[in-house]
């Protein structure tokens, strides 16, 4: 077992950190570029391995699409192959074959894709094998189990002949994902209306227009350096984090107003965000559904600084790269806290512990934000993080960026 030793920082940090650009704003944009035929016109791509699996299956001529674990490149590049026709088989890793996929594929047939499960129905692996347009232009679709499965079918709207009204049905969750998908969308010229009053967004047919295109860097990634100012033992510490917009087509943007709640202020400054550290609250309460990636990041801080949180909103954390909820409850003992559901899939309380002293390995279930999310923890103890390498899925040069900060160690 590989494993990564962090020492605990007994100084103060004053530092520069060039995050990585945003896996969901790359996935997305690919994918429209592909449709609109665009070569060479985008920037600042992710360097996340999800992205560049969802590049190199973009470029091939392969007629099996081996995703890995990435749960959005399936669910996208699915919905992709379809509309354009293409006959391959999606497959991923056994987790991902373990990961459903069922509402997209339902809702891809009833638009006119020939699709076929070779393993078990409502799962990976599958075949596409041909679309015919089933001149049916009105989809319902349930809105609270996955938003990839909304954005996928919204993208590939445009090209179908008569267009599209999708009515998502149900509680909605992660919109501002949703709200991403349209604003790319747009940038590509694609006119979309929206009605959420009620919950339908209406695509007439229309052609996508190769432009070019630079992502933002990544605010999922960006949450992990808020942990480190929130936890850090200095009140001069401050880092600026490089590449971020004042107004971001992401979701995971509002990790600014969580910090302020756990001791982290925010200011924008041109090139992006300064942090500094201000008085942490002793209690708080945030609902997930819109942001679910920030749940482990604020947990680990909510522990380590004694604060009682209370969550909603995380039930989508159970079907990501691991059940995350189990993860979470299995390593948060490990300090000492409690993760507690109190209401059957709806509410969870962490209740935390005064002092924070790991005796034992954080294991990481192949996740890569369970790695992440409990490094900062060496702002107060000596961490060792067990299978480091899986943050390749979304931020390959997190631990050299960390390194400015606390000694690194590999076994």
């Amino acid at each position: 077992m590989k494993k990564i030793f962090l020492s605990k920082v007994h100084e103060s940090f004053n530092t520069e950190i060039p995050l990585p650009s945003s896996k969901s704003e790359s996935n997305r944009a690919l994918i429209i570029n592909a449709l609109a035929q665009g070569k060479d016109n985008l920037s600042n791509l992710a360097e996340a391995r999800d992205t560049q699996t969802m590049m190199r299956l973009l470029a091939s001529d392969d007629a099996i699409a081996d995703v890995i674990d990435a749960g959005t490149t399936m669910r996208f590049l699915t919905a992709y192959f379809a509309i354009t026709g293409q006959q391959k088989t999606m497959t991923g890793t056994p987790r991902m074959c373990e990961r459903p996929i069922g509402i997209l594929i339902d809702a891809l047939r009833a638009l006119g894709a020939d699709i076929t499960y070779t393993g078990k129905d409502g799962f990976p692996p599958l075949r596409l094998n041909s679309f015919n347009f089933s001149g049916d232009n009105h989809l319902k679709i349930r809105g609270d189990v996955s938003s990839q499965y909304i954005s996928a079918i919204l993208m590939i709207a445009p090209l179908l002949p008569q267009g599209l009204v999708l009515e998502i049905t149900g509680e909605l969750g992660s919109k501002p994902y949703i709200e991403m998908t349209l604003k790319q969308m747009e940038a590509f010229g694609v006119k979309v209306q929206t009605d959420w009053q009620n919950m339908t967004i209406s695509v007439d047919p229309q052609k996508y227009e190769a432009v070019d295109y630079a992502v933002e860097s990544d605010w999922s990634g960006a949450s992990y350096w808020y942990s480190m100012v929130a936890l850090s033992e200095h009140p001069e510490s401050s880092l600026e984090l490089l590449g971020l917009k004042e107004n971001s087509l992401q979701g995971d943007s509002v990790i600014t107003q969580i910090m302020t709640h756990l001791g982290v202020k925010s200011v924008y400054n041109g090139k992006g965000f300064v942090l500094t550290k201000i008085p942490a609250k002793t209690e708080l309460a945030w609902d997930f559904t819109d942001c679910p990636d920030l749940a482990q990041t604020v947990c680990v801080v909510a522990a380590a600084k004694n604060i009682s949180l209370t969550l909603t909103g995380i039930e989508s954390l159970k079907v990501k790269e691991t059940d995350r909820v189990f993860a979470l409850q299995t390593e948060l003992a490990k300090l000492g806290a409690k993760l507690e559901e109190v209401e059957k899939n709806q509410r969870y309380l962490l209740t935390p512990n005064a002092t924070v002293n790991l005796s034992e390995s954080i294991h990481t279930y192949d996740d890569h934000r369970m790695a992440m999310a409990f490094a900062p923890l060496a702002l107060l103890t000596d961490v060792v993080i067990e299978e480091p390498d899986v943050v390749v899925k979304s931020y390959p040069s997190f631990w050299k960026h960390l390194s400015k900060i606390v000694v690194l160690k590999e076994d």
